[in-house]
């Protein structure tokens, strides 16, 4: 069973609504299609003129719209949406004509449906860009309680289990923050922790990744990574959180129990890490293509995380099967 197979049984189990802005691209009315078809959620509700809808459906040849439509410029929830944002960011300098051209983005008026509950999730990018989605986010949603630095991960589902035997794993943060310091590590860590027990209803197993193995080496670029790790397994302590934790450590001693009894001896992820957080975005984005590219992984992301409502992100040259695949994850997301 693949990743997103596994997704979907969970996400049958919640009835959940996903709004799709794009409703200009045939891609996203397939997988709209699709995800109806295959009861990973309740609702569907696609954005965009019924001269779009109309058109994305007859060139992806569907006969029959399974999904709900919106024409968000005509909804009497464009002005609700222009309103309440301005009384949201009026204290910022948010002008009201501003709050209108912002609402007419078919991003933002999709994150405030997700705001208002209309919606438990959202999924674009297709069209629209990383920088659009990462703005309405943080323009209309914010962050979730207790973490400061939104972020991304990559589930990464291997042709070939780890050695410890898992299947899936999350590589973060390959494709938000460039260069995070310790403090931004940690929100990483915990956000990384909250998707996987999200999609999986497991616990987390976390090793924050460096050159080194438990002070194998020394380097100023290693500093930000050991503090990130201590800080981590306090939090984690603290709050009795249902994590498990260790760093920093060097990738086969995160990945293969045997060398982590060698480089590790008692380290607490042994050699069996699920979640995997890199130093930078040079190294995240570098492993999680060399993975797939070499390691014939498929790769669905960047899953935007630490958002308190699900949106996430697409490759614009994405399939509609990997718009439904992102559907999935957002479904499960929404699961606390």
């Amino acid at each position: 069973m693949s990743a997103i197979e596994t997704f979907a049984v969970r996400a049958r189990s919640v009835e959940r609504t996903i709004v799709l802005p794009e409703g200009q691209d045939p891609r996203v009315v397939i997988a709209a299609n699709k995800a109806i078809e295959e009861k990973v959620v309740k609702r569907i509700i696609v954005l965009g003129t019924e001269a779009e809808i109309a058109k994305s459906c007859a060139d992806a040849k569907l006969s029959s719209r399974k999904f709900e439509t919106l024409d968000y410029m005509a909804s009497p929830l464009f002005e609700e949406f222009s309103q309440e944002l301005y009384e949201m960011r009026k204290a910022k300098g948010l002008e009201i004509e501003k709050a209108r051209k912002m609402i007419s983005s078919r991003i933002y008026f999709g994150a405030m449906m997700c705001r208002r509950g209309l919606a438990d999730g959202l999924v674009a990018g297709s069209i629209a860009s990383t920088a659009d989605m990462l703005r309405a986010a943080f323009h209309c949603i914010g962050t979730a309680p207790g973490i400061k630095s939104a972020s991304s991960t990559f589930v990464m589902d291997l042709k070939t289990p780890a050695p410890a035997g898992d299947d899936v794993l999350l590589f973060a943060d390959c494709g938000v923050n460039p260069n995070p310091d310790a403090n931004q590590l940690v929100d990483i860590a915990l956000a990384t922790s909250n998707t996987y027990r999200s999609l999986f209803g497991k616990t987390p197993r976390v090793a924050f990744l460096s050159f080194s193995t438990k002070g194998s080496a020394e380097h100023e670029i290693l500093v930000k990574v050991t503090e990130a790790a201590a800080a981590f397994a306090k939090k984690v302590a603290d709050e009795k959180l249902d994590i498990i934790c260790d760093g920093e450590l060097q990738a086969d001693a995160a990945l293969v129990p045997a060398v982590a009894a060698q480089k590790a001896p008692g380290s607490p992820v042994a050699g069996a890490a699920n979640v995997l957080i890199f130093p930078d975005l040079n190294a995240g984005n570098i492993a999680y293509k060399l993975v797939q590219r070499l390691g014939q992984a498929k790769a669905y992301g960047p899953v935007l995380q630490g958002v308190a409502k699900p949106l996430n992100d697409l490759s614009r040259g994405c399939s509609a099967e990997d718009i439904y695949g992102e559907i999935v994850i957002t479904v499960c997301q929404s699961i606390k």
